[in-house]
């Protein structure tokens, strides 16, 4: 198999891939309407204000109907908490902007209407699948197939191996940090 066919099988690769995807694809609707909700949602959420119950009734079995063919057609993808926090965990360290609505911001409301606090993923607890040296720096492969590599000189006192825990933090400007089984932290960025 070639490189490229095992990369493109990778789940990290392609949960970054969707991510990205789907940042990009936010950040052209947030810029013509920030809030909107998709057609066939919103059409659906529409029907609470027919009073009469039986042109409710086939207001919601038509919109029901409509946002399902939008989901199997893929105009509409439905995901819940977990799937979210996935998508956050294997984007964790790349340097771009998760939608709004992929972190709870500004446009995700609780069910009160009140904005829920955002949920970005600032720390990482994983384990080691993998760990080399390379030119004095550590290239640690987590079970995900996330690859960190060491950016700075900090020496590892026991080295790390298949199991070891690793935690990353999101520094304050911007870099990460890791440690390998609660060392001294080490700065680091995500190769992958």
């Amino acid at each position: 198999m070639s490189t490229l066919a095992r990369d493109l099988k990778s789940p990290a690769l392609l949960a970054a891939v969707a991510v990205t995807v789907l940042a990009t694809a936010a950040g052209a609707m947030a810029a013509d309407s920030p809030k909107a909700r998709a057609s066939a949602l919103q059409a659906l959420v529409d029907c609470r204000t027919i009073g009469d119950p039986t042109q409710r009734l086939g207001c919601y079995d038509a919109a029901a109907g409509r946002l399902e063919a939008a989901e199997a057609a893929g105009d509409v993808v439905v995901v819940d908490r977990a799937q979210v926090q996935e998508a956050q965990r294997a984007a964790f360290g790349f340097n771009f902007r998760m939608p709004s609505f992929l972190t709870g911001g500004d446009a995700a409301k609780g069910a009160q209407g009140e904005a829920r606090a955002s949920e970005a993923l600032d720390s990482l607890e994983s384990t080691v699948a993998s760990a080399r040296k390379l030119n004095g720096r550590w290239i640690i492969r987590l079970p995900d197939g996330a690859v960190w590599v060491q950016t700075d000189d900090t020496a590892v006192v026991r080295e790390p191996k298949p199991g070891s825990k690793v935690s990353i933090k999101r520094g304050a400007m911007g870099g990460y940090f890791l440690s390998l089984d609660g060392q001294r932290s080490m700065r680091a960025k995500r190769d992958n």
